[in-house]
């Protein structure tokens, strides 16, 4: 007897199952041609003047083509790694990793990814303002609502390192990981630095080019994190973003802006310690990875922060001329935004040289330079309300604006009807 003929649903189903790659979107680029945010676009995606470069042409993107990196919506990293037909037949069985319990379980990888992104970067209106990456000791006067929102933030980081790790992205876990640090020490204050610096070194381990333990990592996305007992036997079999292995399919880019968040935080949680040695050498890691990037408002924030924190850990160890010299670079920053007329960010300028002029203020008053002290902050909350007025101006014309153009929409409604 011959073989037996097969039925028209099994042929169609099995049809169903092969891909036409005539209808598969581009490929990927090469991993080395993703630069990210690194190069400049001709025209800012939002308009306005805060996006413009400082001495050079074109405009910052916001950091948009980083998060993109980091994020990864496209599935780049994973379709390099698979191939097209691989990938896109496990896209169409839903086989690649994702969320499949919970609140999330009904959205597909590439939303679980947006809400991931939203939970580690979006900001609300009543974020608290001004660097957020400079430490700052928590005093006992916080208020309830400050503190409050810390926590909230810091619960919405362990549930961002819980997705990272179901969705197997490890740009997306470093990330996670930096964040939770930065939170634990905002929430904790000292009290919380060794577990926020123990997150800050997990983050260091995924971006570098050795390997990392998965299982260690899982125990940070817990609200009571234990520990493993001290004979637990690592398992340090995933390659780092910055490993050969990695580098195939991923950019060294996304290394290095892990490596830029997570070595801040190090830096920070090492200060809340009192080692303030160690913690300026972990700031001075990053300085090397900015200096080809473009001189921008957000870039100038980042190396800002740098500053005042090296600053500020040489003011904790009476230092006051080293420190005095890193608060001037802070300051110096503001002011090329301010005083380059064509381009720049004269709003984050003005924040950045008052910013510094406040840390230097506070170093001033720890080495007995009172009346000094007074005066510079004097002009800080000068110039505080002088920026808080300028924002309210902003404001009212950008509302009034809007109120325009619904007058002209329902003017030109009427004249047609």
């Amino acid at each position: 007897m011959g073989k037996k003929a097969k039925s028209i649903a099994k042929l169609n189903k099995a049809a169903d199952k092969k891909i036409d790659k005539s209808t598969l979107p581009p490929p990927p680029p090469q991993p080395t041609e993703e630069i990210g945010s690194a190069k400049p676009v001709t025209k800012p995606n939002v308009a306005g003047d805060s996006f413009k470069l400082l001495g050079s042409e074109g405009y910052d993107d916001g950091g948009v083509a980083d998060l993109s990196l980091l994020v990864d919506l496209d599935d780049n990293v994973l379709r390099r790694k698979r191939g097209e037909t691989e990938y896109f037949t496990a896209l169409r069985a839903d086989l690649l990793p994702r969320a499949t319990k919970g609140t999330m379980a009904k959205l597909s990888r590439r939303d679980q990814k947006v809400s991931l992104a939203q939970l580690l970067f979006s900001e609300d209106d009543d974020t608290e303002k001004g660097p957020s990456e400079v430490y700052i000791e928590n005093g006992d006067d916080t208020d309830k609502d400050t503190v409050k929102k810390r926590e909230e933030r810091l619960t919405q980081s362990r549930a961002a390192l819980r997705l990272s790790l179901m969705l197997r992205e490890p740009s997306c876990l470093c990330i996670s990981l930096s964040e939770l640090s930065k939170r634990r020490l905002a929430f904790y204050g000292k009290e919380g630095a060794a577990d926020a610096l123990r997150c800050a070194q997990k983050a260091i381990e995924v971006a570098g080019d050795g390997f990392w333990d998965r299982d260690e990592i899982a125990f940070e996305a817990e609200d009571s994190p234990v520990m493993p007992a001290s004979n637990y036997e690592r398992n340090a079999t995933s390659p780092g973003l910055a490993h050969p292995t990695s580098l195939k399919y991923c950019s060294i880019r996304v290394s290095q802006l892990c490596l830029r968040s997570a070595q801040l935080q190090v830096g920070n949680c090492l200060s809340a310690q009192g080692k303030h040695e160690e913690a300026r050498k972990s700031y001075d890691v990053i300085l090397p990875l900015l200096v080809n990037e473009p001189r921008c408002a957000r870039v100038d924030w980042e190396r800002h922060s740098l500053y005042v924190n090296i600053g500020n850990s040489y003011s904790r160890t009476e230092n006051f001329e080293k420190a005095d010299g890193y608060y001037t670079l802070a300051q110096k920053l503001g002011s090329d935004h301010l005083n380059d007329e064509d381009s720049g960010c004269r709003a984050d300028g003005k924040n950045m040289v008052m910013c510094a002029k406040r840390a230097r203020a506070f170093s001033l008053k720890k080495a007995g330079k009172i009346d000094e002290a007074k005066k510079l902050l004097t002009e800080v909350v000068k110039e505080a309300r002088e920026i808080e007025t300028d924002r309210e101006k902003l404001e009212a014309e950008k509302k009034a604006e809007e109120e325009k153009k619904k007058l002209e929409a329902g003017k030109d409604g009427t004249d047609a009807s």
